[in-house]
């Protein structure tokens, strides 16, 4: 039986109307097409952004030839396939109309058998602009739907928001953080497809009950037969096999199998065990023959979202095969905005710096779309659990029955999409649109609804809850059984009153924190404004010089120069972090030194952050920071920046989620408390050692007592009063050190803790000394000073990360560091994955990062070879924080 595959990659393009026809990348993007034919300035640089918006006001066409043999015309099936067209599209074969398309986040099949002819074909696909589709929906509505991430006035259309009316990438129109360009183009694969036999059109592993004794799951293969066919479905997995006659009737059926393994090799996620997958396969045999295969790899585990009434509300935590997770982890952004130049390699460093930086969960945000393949792969492969928001963030909708249906077939279709891939943990309707909107609460929320009639409020809501409390959990319901959904983030409950909405920090649901940042409340409000789960809270800073000189020049170094207010979109977010940075630092020395500063101080928000969610497990079961990564070179809240380089904030989230964890806080009754912090999944015996150090290494008081912490546990370790830890000595010249030593003397943490705030110190000028570890090769090096040094920053020339950075360091401590460069062939071989801290010495003591009782420190089980590898640093520097004040 034939089957034939053509890869549709040979394009050429223009704007609508023009005569002569560009080259084109597929998958791509209008932006970067121009780009790379010359005709316009890199998007990123300066303020280009602000003089390239013309290019989505136009129509774009984009067209391919295709030479068939006369063998395509015997086929009984011949169709062509888009994965992606962004958004509003006519697809012609042979000048005949084959195609509409409305939905960037749909894949589209057209039959085309009656179309094509043996010799030369022409497809074209012409793209309609965002813009001139949509202004007239929202002159027709007759009123504005909120969206004020929507910069339409930067896009030349005043005040006219038009981003959701199209189902297109909401990012794509500028947020706060990224820029806007409305994209078009053919931006996933192309593929012209034909047979005359039946073909699997689908393979879905339903899991229906995993234990560690035994799994029950259940084979879901559809079916595409051009006639009808009987034969033999066969499953097979790890040297089992199943097997069921089946007769099809021509068009898709559905054959389902059931499949019992016995004593599993589980999934877990980062932290908790190894991430096993397990390939299925799964054939269709006439007469013994295989007629049509596929395969597909998942693992198997059992989620559940656990939400419990307790005495303080109701618990918010998930359980990976019956063992409660802290999660720890981001909020994830798209990568880029031209989603196309995206390669496996940035995919993998941003997964692989996650795993290293000891997260076990992502969130994929409602404002970007539907991610690709490879990073929930990669997500799977690396053990993070992915938290999935459908496609909606900040917004209102339209409630037609066109826009209702569109939704319905998107959310059914990326459900069916990503639904193999064991990472998934939960599907989540929207991002903040409940507590922005505040159905139930007058004068709560954002102040949208204020400002709309009784109607068009009562038809927004009807459409809301169309959206988000029917057609979306119907979709995972439906096709995604046993994986929870969750209406909006944050939210409380479903309660149809004032008590559903996350306005106020609850003693239930998930919390956006915000009071910090956008609130410009203190960071000390961290430590007492903790939910059940921290899915969102953030502060900004800079990206590193290296990262800024890409986007602007030696005369734009100004806080407020025209080209650093152009790469800050969150309104006054370059004072906003001058204001704290007054509060908390010392004053940079010059804009420069700012961009460090404001590193500094980004880390030591979230620490603070951290540590408090941590401190309060079990109640607290969840801290992810906004956010990951960026689409663009801007100041954001990123931890790291567009180029993948750790900001402070990386390298302090790395710390902060290692499995053990110290903190250190003064309680309001002026008591000074050691917490220890265990996500371990045994108990864990210690000493913690305590020392008040002078700045010059001198130790002034000292403690040692036994630990036993509990299994994934939380626990006031050690308290004593202020008073009398500080009697006769200046809280702005001493530090304390705490250490958690494992029963062999292992440094398994280590915290300091200061007793005023930065800029209040008195610090002196350390002197920094490097020296290669004797026998290391070059790979391994030690630095010392000779008085405290704050916030010590390392630096090379290759891109790569350091095993720590960012670190204080004081005299008589020797601090051992390896650079790791990215391995840039890493994609081109799949389990090339690496464990937190992979055999890197991070500590005075030559400990392994991470380590602690069953928890694996190197390169993860059959892993092969680590994406973060070992390299001599070339042009090693290095500096403190008294090299950038005043």
């Amino acid at each position: 039986m034939t089957h034939k595959q053509l890869v549709l990659d040979n394009w050429e393009f223009r704007a609508s109307g023009d005569e002569s026809w560009l080259p084109a990348a597929v998958p791509g993007t209008v932006h970067t097409d121009l780009l790379r034919s010359g005709l316009i300035d890199q998007p990123f640089y300066g303020t280009n952004e602000h003089r390239l918006q013309w290019i989505d006001k136009k129509d774009w066409e984009y067209r391919t030839t295709l030479q068939l043999d006369e063998g395509w015309e015997s086929l009984a099936v011949t169709e062509l396939n888009f994965a992606g067209l962004d958004t509003y599209a006519d697809v012609y074969v042979n000048n005949v109309h084959a195609l509409s398309a409305d939905n960037m986040f749909l894949a589209w099949t057209v039959d085309v058998k009656g179309l094509l002819r043996a010799g030369e074909n022409e497809i074209l696909v012409k793209f309609r602009s965002v813009v001139t589709e949509d202004l007239p929906k929202l002159e027709q509505l007759g009123y504005d739907l909120p969206a004020p991430n929507d910069q339409s006035e930067l896009g030349g259309l005043e005040e006219k928001r038009i981003s959701v009316f199209a189902r297109k990438a909401p990012y794509h129109y500028g947020w706060d953080w990224g820029p806007r360009f409305l994209t078009s183009g053919i931006w996933r694969e192309a593929v012209l497809t034909g047979r005359n036999a039946a073909a699997i059109a689908d393979v879905y592993i339903r899991q229906d009950e995993v234990k560690e004794a035994s799994a029950r799951l259940t084979a879901i293969v559809e079916v595409d037969a051009p006639d009808s066919w009987a034969g033999t479905l066969r499953m097979t997995v790890e040297g089992q096999e199943w097997t069921r006659e089946v007769t099809l009737e021509p068009g898709k059926g559905v054959v389902e199998l059931d499949l019992v393994i016995d004593q599993p090799r589980l999934w877990w996620c980062n932290g908790l065990g190894a991430p096993e997958l397990t390939t299925f396969r799964a054939e269709l045999l006439e007469n013994g023959a295989v007629l049509a295969d596929a395969e597909v790899r998942t693992g198997l585990r059992e989620i559940k979202l656990i939400r419990q009434p307790d005495a303080k509300g109701a618990s918010f935590k998930f359980e990976l095969n019956g063992v409660p997770v802290f999660a720890k982890g981001a909020n994830h952004i798209p990568n880029d905005s031209f989603i196309t130049e995206v390669s496996e390699e940035r995919y993998r460093h941003e997964i692989a710096s996650a795993a290293e930086s000891n997260m076990n969960m992502l969130r994929v945000w409602g404002g970007g779309f539907y991610e690709e393949e490879v990073f929930y792969r990669l997500c799977d492969e690396y053990g993070l659990l992915v938290w999935q928001d459908f496609m909606f963030a900040c917004s209102m909708y339209p409630g037609d029955e066109v826009f209702l249906e569109n939704v319905r077939k998107e959310a059914e279709y990326n459900v069916r999409r990503l639904r193999n891939h064991p990472c998934i943990a939960l599907w989540c309707g929207n991002n903040e649109i409940d507590s922005a909107w505040a159905q139930f609460e007058e004068n709560k929320g954002w102040g949208w609804k204020e400002k709309l009639s009784g109607e068009v409020r009562e038809t927004l809501w009807t459409a809301y809850e169309e959206i988000f409390h029917r057609i979306l959990p119907e979709a995972v319901t439906a096709h995604h059984p046993g994986i929870d959904y969750w209406p909006s983030s944050p939210l409380r409950e479903l309660t149809n009153d004032a008590d559903q909405h996350s306005v106020r920090i609850a003693g239930d649901g998930d919390v956006h924190y915000w009071g910090v940042w956008h609130g410009i409340e203190p960071f000390e409000n961290y430590n007492v404004k903790v939910g059940r789960f921290m899915s969102e809270y953030g502060f900004q800073s800079f990206p590193e010089l290296k990262s800024v000189l890409t986007y602007a020049e030696e005369k734009d170094m100004e806080l407020e120069s025209e080209v650093m207010l152009a790469h800050q979109k969150n309104g006054r977010g370059n004072q906003i972090i001058k204001e704290y940075m007054d509060i908390y630092l010392p004053e940079a020395k010059d804009f420069k030194s700012f961009l460090y500063m404001s590193q500094i101080l980004q880390a030591e928000a979230m620490r603070m952050a951290i540590e408090s969610h941590r401190r309060n497990k079990p109640y607290c079961m969840g801290t992810l920071y906004w956010q990951m990564n960026d689409c663009w070179p801007v100041a954001s809240w990123a931890g790291m920046d567009y180029y993948g380089r750790w900001k402070a904030l990386q390298y302090t989230a790395r710390r902060s989620f290692n499995d053990v964890m110290l903190s250190v806080e003064v309680t309001d009754g002026d008591n000074v408390q050691v917490h220890a912090v265990s996500d371990l999944p045994g108990a864990l015996a210690g000493a913690l050692v305590l020392r008040l150090h002078a700045f010059s290494g001198a130790v002034l008081k000292e403690w040692k007592q036994s630990v036993q912490l509990a299994a994934d546990s939380s626990a006031v370790v050690f308290t004593v009063p202020l008073a009398e830890l500080m009697a006769g000595l200046d809280a702005k010249q001493v530090v304390l050190a705490a250490s958690l030593l494992a029963e062999d003397g292992t440094l398994l943490e280590r915290k300091e803790h200061y007793f005023a705030a930065a800029k209040e110190l008195t610090l002196e000028q350390p002197v920094l000394t490097v020296a290669e570890v004797p026998g290391s090769g070059g790979l391994s090096f030690t630095v010392s000073t000779d008085v405290l040094a704050r916030g010590v920053y390392l630096t090379a020339e290759q891109e790569g990360i350091f095993s720590d950075n960012y670190f204080d360091l004081l005299p008589g401590q020797v601090k051992t560091v390896q650079f790791l460069r990215r391995r840039a062939d890493a994609a081109a071989g799949a389990g090339m994955e690496t464990g937190a801290g992979a055999g890197v010495e991070t500590v005075e003591t030559g400990a392994k990062a991470g380590a602690g009782a069953g928890v694996a420190t190197g390169v993860k089980a059959g892993a092969g070879v680590p994406y973060f590898v070992p390299a001599a640093p070339q042009g090693l520097e290095v500096r403190s924080m008294a090299d950038y004040v005043n």
